[in-house]
């Protein structure tokens, strides 16, 4: 009991001051023309905010410097390029390959004091965009990486890869009834889990609510009053988009033997501007998005299946990129502003600072959504003639965890017409494109179909 005691009044002596009861980590991107040193702003994340965590997107000498000079006590996750995953997983060189590689890229930076604590085996190699080498590859790779940490003399670093929601096989968004997709969930996730399980590290999900919601679910999707989505298998009601995809991914964990691995959030994050028209998007409704991931991540409050648990967590971002391709939100994820002020408050300022810039600046972005090639020839998936209503529905709610759905969002080439069997087949068949094209991809409980005759129509383009 005194342990729990001692954490609630911890909680309440930090909520006193004004600040979360726990730390959170950030996307530290610079993919920009306008900002701060990295010096800069390591300094600023130590002395000025609670954030305690960076996750860096390669080993950029420069970047892991400015750490172990300015804010030792930061922890730091550092990514390895997709394409080096081969060169690891080699039988006779791939040990020697990672060891060259810890000594060349982190080494020398922990010895000077750079706390880096968590090692990234490239991102979303399982989806949405597949490459079957690197899929093979994955696992030997993350397995040589520890062992070259463990005999390079950094243990303390773990080893782990981002994946993509779409590791989840297709269901009605009922946590209850997820597991993971058929060919990843034995033969490549539970060995995976395994090893996270034998080594400490967790499974990292890339968690994007953002690219699921629409008009009539964006309260669901950023932690405003809602009726919820009823689990009538655990009895349970879901308030919250974000936690029904982490106790998803936790059930599915669960069903493979694991559901005791730890769960960390590599991205998750809300636009502040995105192209004009879209709904739901702003400082307000990023404000509350991220404000909600918090309490669940950081505050202590956990999920429905699993209250209580803390996870590490990274919010994309800690600034807007203005030099990302794409739509506009793609280039305004950013929490913090280039001069350190906050687009919004948080409550990440140690001072207590709710300030925020009046007039947040345009355009930034988490990791891009799925960008399949235009239709053009071959099999799509479409929602089948007299599908029931509220199934279609929970396609659309499920799929749109995975890929770009404002194409049926008012103002998009799909809105068009407005019903949920157009809506539904343009997302089914972006899901099952994303996924390549399996025949399973496309069965929705059976409310799908594949055909060979291309659906698009006016500005309204299917991928395929």
């Amino acid at each position: 009991m005194l342990p729990l005691l001692l954490l609630l009044a911890t909680a309440a002596l930090a909520a006193a001051q004004g600040l979360p009861p726990l730390p959170i980590g950030v996307n530290y991107g610079a993919n920009a023309d306008n900002l701060p040193s990295p010096a800069a702003v390591a300094t600023f994340l130590a002395a000025k905010t609670t954030v305690n965590r960076v996750k860096l997107f390669d080993a950029n000498p420069a970047f892991l410097d400015a750490f172990a000079a300015n804010a030792p006590g930061i922890s730091i996750a550092v990514s390895i390029p997709n394409a080096a995953l081969t060169g690891f997983a080699d039988r006779a060189a791939g040990l020697d390959a990672a060891r060259g590689w810890v000594r060349d890229n982190l080494a020398a930076h922990v010895a000077r004091g750079a706390n880096v604590t968590l090692l990234l085996a490239g991102n979303e190699i399982l989806g949405p965009t597949v490459v079957p080498d690197l899929v093979v590859a994955l696992l030997p790779a993350m397995r040589r990486l520890s062992q070259a940490l463990q005999l390079e003399g950094l243990p303390q670093v773990r080893v782990t890869t981002p994946h993509y929601l779409g590791i989840l096989a297709p269901s009605d968004g009922i946590p209850s009834n997820a597991r993971f997709r058929p060919g990843l969930d034995t033969k490549v996730l539970a060995p995976m889990l395994r090893f996270h399980n034998d080594t400490g590290s967790p499974l990292m999900v890339n968690a994007y609510p953002y690219f699921s919601y629409n008009a009539q679910n964006l309260n669901y999707a950023i932690f405003r009053p809602n009726a919820g989505v009823y689990d009538p298998a655990t009895k349970l009601n879901y308030t919250s988009m974000f936690d029904a995809q982490m106790d998803a991914i936790y059930t599915a964990m669960k069903k493979l033997g694991y559901g005791d691995v730890q769960i960390a959030v590599g991205e998750a994050g809300w636009p502040t501007q995105a192209d004009a028209g879209q709904v739901g998007v702003g400082p307000e409704e990023a404000r509350d998005f991220n404000a909600g991931m918090i309490r669940v991540c950081s505050g202590g409050k956990g999920t429905p299946l699993m209250p209580g648990r803390t996870f590490e967590t990274y919010v994309f971002s800690l600034f807007d990129e203005n030099q990302k391709p794409g739509p506009i939100a793609e280039r305004n994820f950013g929490i913090f502003n280039p001069d350190f002020t906050p687009k919004y408050d948080l409550g990440l300022l140690r001072d207590g600072s709710s300030s925020a810039s009046p007039n947040p600046s345009p355009n930034p972005s988490p990791k891009p959504s799925p960008n399949p090639s235009p239709s053009g020839g071959g099999k799509w998936c479409m929602a089948k003639a007299g599908a029931d209503a509220t199934t279609l529905q929970n396609n659309i709610n499920y799929a749109c965890g995975f890929v770009d759905c404002k194409p049926i969002q008012s103002g998009g080439g799909c809105f068009d017409p407005n019903n949920v069997q157009s809506h539904a087949s343009f997302v089914m068949n972006a899901y099952y494109q994303a996924n390549g094209r399996h025949d399973y991809d496309c069965d929705f409980k059976g409310t799908g179909m594949v055909t060979s005759s291309d659906p698009s129509y006016g500005g309204c383009k299917y991928v395929s």
